[in-house]
């Protein structure tokens, strides 16, 4: 939406602003759900108890077919190989060993190239993010990826928690539904053709926390999407005023951000709901939801996602942590091949055993968050995966800034029994991992988001290439 049709919407009365946006959900629905949806759901079903041999023919099936399509009607894959073959590289593109790893930055420079050369993009459905870096992304899907995928989305979200088709829901993310100078409510639009109700979460405030609850409560909603970041503030602004949190309310699913052990508790409790961890992105290359046992089953189908070695090209050790690499499955029509997720994490081993759930997809073991989510200690080492720093103490929430190679800030928002003694064992935590490190507290109601709404844990002003603190222009 230009700037000017986002201004006269958010001038619109709110009866208005909702017709606008169930006239958008029309056209979503139009291209998520069609006459094949029910049987996509229940084949997506069947496929939970598929074991490796299953699912090892299923996608070689698909990837030998995706990496033809690359390489011959790709016009991005095309010009790499036959520059290969001038060069007298005689690997073949039908190995995906042999295919190069693609960064963002690569896809970003040019997205229309890695559309096959017999799709038109008027035609295709555009999504468009900015990620967690906040810079812009585009890619295209064709009707058939977009229904599978949401096929897929029902099946191990909506149904595994025993939510039906056509159950009211809500969304709290950063869309600007209504305008930023907005002081009372509606801080939401509903869109009717989808049954949702779309909450701003930049309105989320102590003031306003009570609102969103009754918003909820008005349009009998069960079940609630959002950033485990704003979802926990919101409800401990909540519980903190003794509101009641939405009756039918009984399934709250994070996405976008890892979900951390106190923003799940905050939830919980402010929510009275089950909380559902999920992980995915809008390349749809690598995907998880959460099960009812607490286990992050990888959905497989979305794509094939090797683990690598944070600083060498070379696979990480079995169940070891490392950086994501995913080849997308599901899109065949703007296929992205060994594509940098900018994550890390760690897959379990095949235990060959049914999880406690009775599914036998895939686990992931840990999404421990971006790549460059990292501090640089004195000596060198790259540290990663910083959260149990605060694991047992009375903290809401906490950034780690890395001012210097030998200088970090710590952002913390307290909860009751927060003291000393804690700051002092915060402070103790991050010198067992970093060494010699001056560790200096600044107390905060909230921690500053992103440009994009987005939460995050580390936030480094230091290269993690030479340790040298970058200028301050090029600071996050």
């Amino acid at each position: 939406m230009s700037p000017a049709a986002l201004r006269l919407f958010h001038r619109l009365p709110p009866f208005l602003r909702d017709a606008a946006a169930s006239v958008h959900g029309r056209r979503l629905r139009a291209w998520r759900t069609g006459p094949e949806t029910e049987r996509l759901i229940e084949e997506a079903l069947e496929r939970d108890a598929w074991g490796p041999d299953e699912w090892r023919a299923y996608r070689e099936e698909r990837l030998a077919r995706l990496l033809h399509r690359a390489a011959t009607r790709v016009p991005f894959y095309r010009d790499q190989w036959a520059e290969r073959k001038r060069r007298g590289d005689r690997q073949s593109w039908e190995s995906l060993e042999n295919w190069p790893l693609l960064s963002k930055d690569d896809l970003r420079r040019n997205p229309s190239a890695f559309v096959a050369d017999d799709c038109e993009t008027p035609l295709m459905y555009r999504e468009r993010t900015s990620g967690t870096t906040g810079l812009p992304l585009e890619v295209w899907w064709s009707r058939e990826t977009v229904r599978a995928w949401f096929a897929i989305y029902d099946a191990r979200i909506r149904r595994w928690n025993g939510i039906a088709a056509g159950e009211p829901w809500a969304i709290l993310g950063g869309q600007p539904v209504v305008s930023a100078n907005a002081r009372r409510p509606p801080f939401w639009v509903w869109n009717a053709s989808m049954r949702q109700l779309y909450l701003s979460a930049n309105h989320v405030a102590p003031a306003t926390a009570a609102s969103f609850f009754a918003a909820m409560e008005a349009r009998r909603v069960t079940h609630l999407i959002g950033y485990p970041s704003s979802l926990a503030y919101l409800a401990r602004q909540a519980l903190a005023q003794r509101v009641r949190p939405p009756s039918r309310l009984r399934v709250v699913v994070t996405n976008a951000e890892p979900l951390l052990p106190w923003q799940r508790a905050a939830i919980a409790d402010g929510m009275d709901a089950d909380v559902r961890e999920t992980y995915g992105m809008a390349e749809i290359a690598a995907a998880g939801s959460e099960c009812a046992e607490g286990f992050l089953h990888a959905w497989p189908e979305a794509g094939i996602v090797e683990t690598r070695a944070e600083d060498e090209d070379r696979a990480a050790p079995t169940g070891a942590s490392g950086r994501f690499v995913a080849t997308a499955l599901l899109n065949a029509d703007m296929p992205l091949i060994r594509y940098v997720l900018g994550d890390r994490g760690r897959i379990a081993p095949d235990s060959g055993a049914p999880c406690a759930c009775g599914r036998r997809l895939p686990v992931f073991a840990a999404i421990e968050g971006r790549s460059n989510d990292l501090l640089v200690a004195p000596d060198g080492r790259r540290v990663f995966w910083l959260n149990p720093v605060f694991y047992g103490l009375a903290i809401r929430e906490a950034q780690i800034v890395q001012e210097a190679i030998d200088r970090l800030r710590v952002l913390y928002v307290p909860a009751p029994g927060f003291d000393a003694r804690q700051k002092s064992a915060i402070g103790e935590r991050l010198r067992e991992r970093m060494g010699p490190v001056a560790v200096a507290f600044e107390e905060c109601e909230a921690i500053p988001r992103g440009a994009n709404g987005k939460f995050r844990a580390i936030v480094s002003r230091v290269d993690p290439g030479d340790g040298r603190t970058e200028p301050r222009s090029a600071r996050a």
